[in-house]
């Protein structure tokens, strides 16, 4: 049998034909129209006024710091639980992250530990410049609470939509819910260019800005001149036509994701010890990735279960390990309530991309049941 994969690449004949009608028009040079057509469509998408596409979500998020002026000195509010890009983006212009613990339910930034961690630093008047909230495992954070708080505060809200291209929270789109957002199109994503990201935003100015930094901030002269740094961040028109390929079934391919994670919840219904990341009734997920927590009081682990798996040539892998336990961050602050180590020590992403079948995922889940009910 061949390797079932966490989240592979789900690419039908249409991608294979947009691709080549962009190289038969020769628009292959960094811009062109199908790369215009395609933030047109992801706007539509995201409910965001202007899109900018980049060469990953890494980009979007360390120009979303240079676009909000962070820099040396200030600090930068991250959830603990999130890919290293969330904090790194930060440290790119100099920022230091300051960790914050995840909601039980949700596993995406605390509301309540941000609040009381921003009246303390209020009181010295030390008050961070940018909170980076990331919408994990394709479910948006509860910003109904979040957005008061930082508004309270005067701290501005770089959304990480990274994996959640297509999810909703109260009715509004991952990616429009802070001044500046973040998608990603690695091939490990809901729909994928190969490699490439967005930045949306619902300001002209700073869509503009962004444009100009991600193409090397030349200035608009006939000669080459640079006032400012700029990067080499532009999405290809090539890509682009792979994404607006993409892009055309992102809703089939959230169906087929949402039916995965039922097929999983049912199949582990009866199982003792198994539980899943939760969806509040405000939450429209695009199911990224089917998530399930494992009691370690049971005698398996979220590892047991992962090499149990491999075994069988299945690719699973365990919940982001937390920021401030990364080697990379020792003595970074932290606001810690001990959620994210609990889901870490628990935490199993199962494979879930939209290319499954029925069968593959119901073999998925017969080993998991199998190997936990012994």
């Amino acid at each position: 049998m061949s390797r079932i994969y966490l989240s592979g690449p789900d690419v039908a004949f249409e991608e294979r034909q947009a691709v080549l009608s962009a190289i038969d028009s020769n628009w292959v040079a960094p811009v062109g129209p199908d790369l215009d057509a395609f933030e047109a469509e992801l706007s539509a998408w995201t409910d965001s006024q202007h899109v900018v596409g980049v060469s990953s979500g890494t980009a979007a998020l360390h120009l979303a710091m240079l676009l909000l002026g962070v820099g040396p000195g200030d600090e930068v509010i991250v959830p603990t639980t999130t890919f290293v890009p969330s904090a790194n983006a930060a440290v790119y212009v100099g920022a230091r992250p300051v960790f914050i613990d995840i909601e039980p339910t949700t596993w995406c930034l605390s509301p309540d530990l941000t609040r009381e961690f921003l009246e303390q630093r209020a009181k010295n008047g030390n008050i961070p410049k940018a909170a980076v909230v990331v919408d994990l495992y394709g479910q948006c954070a509860d910003y109904r609470e979040l957005i008061p708080i930082f508004r309270e505060y005067h701290v501005a809200i770089v959304e990480d939509a990274a994996e959640a291209l297509g999810a909703k929270r109260d009715g509004l789109s991952a990616g429009s819910f802070g001044a500046i957002g973040a998608l990603s199109f690695n091939g490990n994503k809901i729909i994928t260019t190969s490699s490439g990201g967005a930045l949306l935003t619902d300001d002209s100015a700073v869509r503009d800005h962004a444009r100009k930094l991600a193409t090397q901030a030349k200035e608009p002269l006939p000669y080459y001149e640079h006032i400012e740094m700029g990067y080499n961040y532009r999405l290809s028109n090539l890509l682009a036509a792979f994404g607006r390929a993409q892009l055309a079934s992102l809703a089939a391919k959230i169906q087929r994701r949402r039916e995965i994670n039922e097929m999983y919840r049912s199949a582990f219904a009866d199982l003792e010890g198994v539980d899943f990341l939760q969806v509040p009734d405000s939450s429209e997920p695009n199911y990224w990735l089917s998530c399930i927590t494992v009691d370690p009081g049971g005698g398996r682990t979220w590892d047991d279960v992962r090499c149990k798996l491999e075994e069988h040539d299945i690719e699973s892998r365990p919940t982001w390990k937390p920021l401030h336990m990364q080697p990379l961050f020792r003595g970074a602050e932290s606001h810690l309530d001990g959620t994210s180590e609990w889901v870490f020590e628990r935490g199993l992403c199962l494979p879930s991309g939209s290319s499954l079948t029925n069968q593959q995922v119901e073999r998925v889940a017969s080993i998991v049941a199998d190997f936990l009910l012994r």
